[in-house]
């Protein structure tokens, strides 16, 4: 997300350590304790991010404190997706509503709404690229789908159900293999996903592409609640197509990773690759040979649990400068994904980097993002909240498996 400020205030930076000076850091040992010390900090970090719209709707920016001065809406997803128990439900449902109000006539989902409650498109702001992000649909989806999953509010889908579905077929695609697409023609067409918009993608993309087939899947589910089955079975048809053509289009054979974009920016993608096997669109085999990447080259992708976007010595052909942000820092925001991945090859090393992440948190005080020494804006909630997510969907994973193999479960 560029939410790149023009800088970040050293009052900013104050205000957030602030948040943790209570804090007596203890030595996190075990993943129960990492995940304990998640939630808790997590649901802490959400409540004091709570800032008011001008309408008195409750907005919670993606940081404690002064910082992106907007309400963002991927950034939020993933902390109601880490931890849902953090909200009270009324303001998850002014949330959604909020969100789902602001989608464009065209049906564009948005980046961010400011407080004022002014809907921004693009990101930078509304500076970036000729066209509204190419996340926004899916982000919008995946807000509904999660409210709901909270709330059970089905009022609410009744009435907003005809927007979501006009905005996920707003999302911009390919219109042979259905994959997002970023039309290379343009000079600047959009951004892609916002994690790396700073990154000058072209051609069809991994990212919203995976965001694209979960996004297909929950509103189908959300189209079931509302008794449109039939609906609902053409858009799980259209997620298994678009997964399909990930497996196909992406995929690197000789590296064992699936690459971000067709065109420009063609790089390995760790994230995305992570995320491929999380979202269960990687192929059996391809799942297998990403987990293997990421275990032999742990130590390069990583800094104190934290994850780069692309391998060890690889950049993006275009993006800001490197070894920072979004082109060499070290991200929590993923940790989940990686670790869930991680652990198909490597479970020790999985509970490994899930407690140093944590302790390296407690002591950073959850940054947006590390290098070396370097910590980038403290109090950054989708570091805390989203790892929540995919640790929890991990342990899941191995009662699965000890159960189908007769064996007791593990406990760490």
């Amino acid at each position: 997300m560029l939410k790149k400020m023009v800088c970040i205030l050293v009052s900013a930076m104050v205000f957030n350590l602030g948040t943790f000076a209570a804090e007596t850091p203890a030595k996190i040992e075990t993943v129960e304790q990492a995940l304990a010390w998640l939630k808790s900090t997590s649901t802490r970090m959400i409540q004091e991010s709570r800032r008011a719209m001008a309408d008195g709707t409750a907005a919670f920016p993606p940081q404690v404190g002064p910082g992106y001065e907007a309400f963002w809406l991927r950034d939020y997803a993933y902390m109601l997706e880490g931890n849902p128990g953090a909200f009270e439900n009324q303001d998850l449902l002014n949330a959604c509503r909020l969100f789902v109000q602001s989608i464009r006539e065209d049906g564009a989902g948005v980046d961010c709404v400011k407080f004022d409650g002014t809907p921004i498109y693009k990101p930078g702001m509304g500076s970036m690229g000729e066209n509204p992000v190419a996340d926004g649909s899916q982000f919008t989806i995946k807000v509904a789908w999660l409210t709901y999953q909270k709330t059970g509010d089905k009022e609410l889908i009744l009435e907003i159900i005809g927007r979501l579905v006009s905005c996920l077929k707003a999302c911009p695609r390919h219109p042979e293999s259905g994959l997002v697409y970023i039309d290379p023609a343009r000079e600047y067409d959009r951004c892609p996903y916002g994690f790396t918009d700073t990154v000058r993608m072209k051609g069809e993309t991994l990212f919203c592409s995976l965001l694209f087939v979960e996004a297909a899947r929950e509103l189908a589910d959300l189209l079931r609640v509302v008794e449109r089955h039939e609906e609902a079975e053409e858009w799980l048809a259209e997620s298994r197509r678009v997964a399909a053509q990930i497996r196909l289009v992406f995929w690197d054979d000789a590296i064992g990773l699936f690459r971000a974009a067709t065109v420009q920016c063609k790089e390995p993608d760790i994230w995305g690759s992570a995320y491929a096997v999380y979202t269960g669109v990687a192929g059996a085999e391809q799942s297998k040979r990403v987990a293997a990447y990421l275990a032999d080259h742990y130590s390069e992708l990583t800094q104190h649990g934290q994850v780069r976007h692309t391998p060890a010595g690889v950049y993006w052909e275009t993006a800001g400068p490197r070894d920072e942000y979004q082109n060499g820092g070290y991200w929590a925001t993923p940790a989940g994904w990686f670790a869930y991945t991680l652990n198909l090859a490597d479970p020790g090393q999985a509970d490994r980097m899930i407690i140093e992440l944590v302790n390296d948190l407690q002591k950073r005080h959850c940054p947006e993002w590390i290098f070396n020494n370097r910590t980038q804006l403290p109090g950054y909630n989708a570091s805390a909240s989203l790892p929540i997510a995919g640790i929890e969907k991990m342990l899941r994973y191995r009662e699965a498996q000890a159960g189908k193999a007769g064996i007791p479960e593990i406990h760490h």
